[in-house]
């Protein structure tokens, strides 16, 4: 009876009303091409639906401060385990998180060196860089130096009334840092900075924290006085909010190693105490695998107990395929996969059962090699006694499922139904575009173009590299393969550095500065043209077909929604009764267009809600049909016009950069995993996109585990033979079919 989870009537964004039984306590994968409606059943629906419950247990002051996901539209859920999502996104960027904080490993060595380590200099706070016991003085525990360049600061030749004289916010006149000494009675406010005296200009930048002796009256009763330079050290420079104004302050900065503790962030004190030759930074600095051989090889009676715990979470990293990576290394620069495997490792050790883990394409950014160790944890997670749902791709993955959903059978309105439920075997003789993908295998290109130019790269040395020279071929589609952490995107960071020059376009795929009102429509710049249409056709004022204009809905300003505010509870939102949701006032939706081409006649709100492809024909022949054509040619056609970017994928918001590209020509492009989300479908058609750009004069370099596209490309790089410092090295470069015979080609098995 409590076996399976049980959905019905889920209507989530494109869901058609669907209902299905998921069997608890297996690996469930959900299939189908992009926009099928896969991460609206699985994301937004059964994790929104668990997650809303268990936060529901709370009291509602403790929930105003959890996470708010939104009220799924479905009918009934039953038998829901409580859901741990491990998605693609990174944790947040902080300078002073590394791996060894964000599994806590660290933790457990700081008590390590505070049992065993030889002179015992403290506890296990003390030995915390981010801890005052622990922390290198210099540089509080960044590990690098941020010195201030005064002169690029402040304007000597100006005076503290003048305008803008300390150039950073909040200090200029009138501001609220600026009054801090401007009302310290310290100082003649109409005096150039240039002719303070020496006890004067050291007063003014160089001054500890001091409680002054006779202040003005406008002095705050509790507040101390303190030199600019020491303050801004303090609560900008060494504090998160540099981080934040990054852009405005790092142009008055000289970066680079913290020379007093070698960028280990810790002080000497610290750094004295060690185990078997080694103090904590140096443990921290070594790879995942050595540093588990170092941990199991430690004899002291005083450590067995932490050698366990340590070891355990260390082998869950290394087993997932993060080995190569050392626990010093700031937790912002791991890619979104590297980031989820960081998470699941987390997980496999948890006590925790009857959970229901869900996992966001966690193959997305890993070689075939990699996936072996993917699979093996997912299968722990299960093997626990928990269920797994995947939202899933690639073959691998798929053929480790108990049971699987396909979804479509298309994109957008043409997709939400279930198409196919049962086991592999059927999935591969069931017909659908997915198991005629899976059951189909892609042959080597046959003609491969020949490179005519190359661009020489010599001694290349970037991060991993290890003196690389190659020449690098032009005007052909060419991978760069390997496994994760080889050296693939570090030799492209290389070839970008030494061609220099405009003519290379990185696509990569970080968000593309969208904001809440950002659409394909805004993007593709189809907007205006849509409101002068209806302009000249109803002889009104373009900002009457506006919702953020005056064709906005009166009562809920063209939102479309209306926010009740519940002080300690939840917000309440609710579609505008008003406009049902179109965001435009009735004025404005009483006028409308015609179709040249299908003689459809539609109000605005109609128009916005067009599909890319619907919207070509509504105005074909016409500058919108010709701006929205790269939608259509990068497979983003299913999407709607006002659909706002925000709800889109990594991998959709990657290919709708690319179709603002496709017009160029004589490029040289680096395109980093385009097929991350994608169905086998969409990646033939991304490859037979990629041959077009080649044939148009362009470059294409495309960073890439998908064994497909290898096989479809005119040229391969691959890099190797291992990760991290086990990388950095070209194993093959030529033909793909000529890989096959490469005895150091660590992808030429899987080909």
């Amino acid at each position: 009876m409590f076996d399976n989870i049980v959905i019905r009537g889920a209507r989530e964004n494109n869901l058609k009303d669907i209902s299905l039984s998921i069997p608890k306590h297996k690996i469930t994968v959900f299939t189908g091409v992009s926009g099928s409606g896969k991460s609206s059943l699985v994301l937004d629906t059964i994790a929104a639906k668990s997650r809303r419950e268990l936060n529901d247990t709370f009291p509602t002051f403790v929930q105003k401060y959890l996470p708010k996901y939104g009220r799924p539209h479905v009918d009934s859920i039953e038998n829901l385990p409580i859901a741990i999502v491990i998605d693609q996104k990174k944790p947040a960027s902080n300078s002073r998180s590394t791996v060894g904080t964000y599994t806590d490993i660290y933790s457990l060595l700081r008590l390590l060196f505070s049992r065993v380590g030889k002179p015992f200099v403290g506890y296990a706070e003390s030995f915390s860089f981010n801890h005052p016991d622990g922390s290198c003085p210099r540089c509080a525990g960044l590990g690098e130096i941020r010195e201030l360049d005064i002169h690029k600061l402040v304007d000597f030749d100006k005076s503290l009334n003048d305008e803008d004289t300390i150039h950073y916010i909040a200090f200029h006149k009138g501001g609220w840092r600026w009054i801090r000494y401007a009302h310290s009675g310290l100082f003649d406010l109409d005096k150039k900075i240039k002719d303070y005296s020496p006890e004067e200009l050291d007063l003014f930048l160089n001054s500890p924290q001091i409680k002054l002796k006779n202040p003005p009256s406008n002095w705050p009763r509790t507040a101390k006085y303190d030199g600019l330079i020491p303050r801004m050290y303090r609560s900008i420079i060494n504090s998160e909010e540099g981080l934040l104004h990054s852009a405005v302050l790092n142009p008055m900065l000289r970066m680079g190693v913290c020379p007093d503790c070698g960028g280990t962030r810790l002080n000497q004190k610290i750094l004295s105490c060690k185990i078997e030759g080694k103090n904590i930074a140096e443990v921290t600095s070594m790879s995942i695998r050595k540093l588990n051989e170092w941990i199991k090889g430690l004899s002291d009676s005083l450590a067995e107990d932490l050698k366990a715990a340590i070891g355990a979470r260390l082998t869950a990293l290394e087993e997932i395929g993060l080995g190569y990576i050392a626990l010093d290394r700031p937790i912002g620069t791991l890619s979104g996969g590297e980031a989820q495997r960081c998470k699941i490792a987390k997980y496999i050790n948890s006590s925790l059962s009857d959970v229901m883990y869900i996992l966001d394409e966690p193959s997305i950014g890993l070689h075939n090699k990699d996936i072996e160790r993917m699979k093996h944890s997912v299968r722990r997670l299960r093997d626990a006694g928990n269920t797994v749902l995947l939202v899933e791709h690639h073959r691998e993955m798929i053929g480790i499922a108990d049971h699987i959903v396909d979804l479509g059978p298309g994109p957008g309105s043409d997709g939400g139904r279930i198409i196919f439920e049962g086991s592999y075997n059927e999935l591969l003789e069931s017909g659908t575009d997915t198991g005629r993908m899976l059951k189909a295998s892609t042959d080597f290109k046959p003609e491969a173009r020949i490179p005519q130019n190359f661009f020489a790269l010599e001694n290349a040395t970037l991060h991993n590299l290890k003196n690389v020279s190659i020449d690098l071929p032009l005007n052909v589609f060419c991978v760069v393969a390997g496994v994760a952490g080889s050296g693939k995107s570090s030799l492209m960071e290389a070839f970008m550095n030494a061609r220099g020059g405009g003519d290379m376009i990185y696509v990569s795929q970080k968000s593309i500065g969208i904001s809440l009102r950002s659409t394909p429509a805004t993007y593709m710049d189809v907007a205006d043209l849509i409101r002068k249409m209806f302009a000249k056709a109803n002889k009104k004022q373009e900002t009457y077909f506006a919702f953020n204009g005056k064709g906005a809905c009166p009562v809920c300003g063209g939102k479309g929604v209306v926010i009740a505010e519940m002080a300690f509870m939840d917000s309440i939102e609710t579609v505008c009764e008003a406009c049902k949701g179109l965001r435009y006032s009735p004025e404005a939706l009483e006028y409308h267009l015609e179709s040249q081409e299908t003689h459809q006649v539609l109000n605005i709100a109609q128009v916005m809600d067009l599909s890319v492809r619907k919207a070509s024909l509504f105005f074909k022949g016409t500058q919108i049909e010709e701006r929205l054509r790269p939608m259509m040619d990068v497979g983003l056609g299913y999407l709607h016009l006002n659909q706002a970017l925000s709800t889109l994928s990594g991998g959709e918001l990657q290919r709708l950069k690319i179709a603002s590209y496709l017009k160029e020509k004589g490029k040289i492009f680096i395109i980093d995993e385009p097929t991350d989300g994608l169905h086998p479908k969409d990646v033939h058609n991304l490859v037979m996109l990629f041959e077009n750009m080649v044939d148009q004069g362009n470059s294409i370099y495309v960073i890439e585990h998908n064994i497909d596209v290898i096989k479809s490309a005119d040229y391969v790089i691959e890099m190797g033979p291992g990760a991290g410092e086990d990388g950095g090295c070209v194993t093959y470069y030529g033909k793909p079919l000529l890989m096959k015979e490469c005895g150091d080609s660590v992808t030429a098995a899987y080909l």
